[in-house]
């Protein structure tokens, strides 16, 4: 990425002993009641890889599964972020990709989340890991689940097939804005195959140019075009290849502010950005979050979560900056 990066929240812990945090997870969870905070010292302080190793060690030494203690142990959303913790990052998108499929009704914003954020190479796990745990593709359980322009564009996001290169060939790119600006704003009735086409193939330097040159031409900016010339979960799809090119930390923190704002909290979505971006651009993310809401993201989580569940999204969060 161009911009600087502050990073994730959560940091490897140093003088680690997973042997240590293995007996102390079981000695939170043995006998009655279980010792939420000694959970929540040892697994918000250990990044994703030393959570591996206190798996391991509590299979070897322990001879149970950790991961179905805490999911015996815990319950409601501290189970979730808890368990989701403990996951390896593929395995937790593709956990996440199968519950927004599964059973009645359909998580498309997890969906468009996880496809139109990813790189391709993180797709390309995730769809071999998909396959391997569930004996289906990633591909038709989406099929199978979505219909019509919205279908199309996240087959398209889960082949991985965007080029990942900062070439930029001047004429393509001119090409391609005109093609979306003829797509769109000068026809009645989108061209959609057009807006596959070119977002979910070129690479993000690209991209970045084509929707300079896009406003150069039409006067608008391409996501105002796409609100007006799409709707539903297809528009919302585009929007969030064109915010994730653009600004991924500043696209999580919307991601973030629309799962608090309003009644009801959306808590698979707080949990799973909170998580899954911990450690890689929550610093990030809050910065933008700041910036562009005029409060902590800190002090949102405070106002709209509560009990365990509320410390550990704080931790995660990295602290207040209000």
């Amino acid at each position: 990425m161009a911009m600087g990066t502050k990073g994730g929240t959560v940091k490897a812990a140093s003088g680690f002993s997973a042997l240590d945090d293995a007996q102390a997870l079981r000695k939170a969870m043995k006998g009655l009641g279980t010792d939420e905070d000694a959970i929540i010292s040892v697994l918000a302080y250990r990044n994703i890889a030393q959570r591996q190793e206190i798996r391991s060690a509590y299979k070897s030494t322990i001879g149970r599964d950790l991961i179905d203690d805490l999911k015996s142990e815990l319950s409601g959303n501290f189970e979730k972020v808890i368990v989701g913790m403990m996951m390896p990052t593929v395995q937790y998108d593709v956990k996440e990709l199968n519950r927004a499929m599964k059973g009645a009704g359909t998580d498309e914003g997890c969906l468009i989340e996880i496809l139109a954020s990813r790189s391709t190479d993180e797709i390309r796990r995730i769809k071999e890991t998909y396959q391997r745990q569930y004996g289906r593709s990633l591909e038709d359980d989406i099929r199978s689940d979505t219909s019509f322009m919205f279908q199309r564009v996240l087959v398209s996001l889960s082949t991985g097939g965007r080029d990942e290169g900062n070439h930029l060939d001047d004429g393509l790119m001119r090409q391609d804005a005109k093609d979306l600006y003829e797509a769109g704003e000068q026809k009645w009735g989108t061209d959609e195959v057009k807006f596959l086409t070119v977002l979910c193939a070129r690479n993000r330097n690209h991209l970045l140019h084509v929707f300079d040159e896009y406003k150069r031409i039409s006067q608008k900016d391409i996501e105002q075009s796409i609100k007006s010339e799409t709707s539903g979960s297809f528009e919302d799809a585009l929007l969030a290849i064109v915010k994730c090119m653009r600004n991924k930390p500043a696209y999580f923190a919307e991601r973030l502010y629309k799962s608090m704002k309003g009644l009801g909290t959306d808590d698979d979505t707080l949990i799973r950005v909170m998580v899954s971006r911990a450690e890689i651009d929550m610093l990030d993310i809050r910065a933008h979050f700041k910036r562009i809401y005029g409060k902590s993201l800190h002090s949102f989580i405070k106002g709209d979560t509560s009990g365990d569940y509320r410390k550990v999204l704080l931790i995660l969060c990295g602290g207040d900056d209000d």
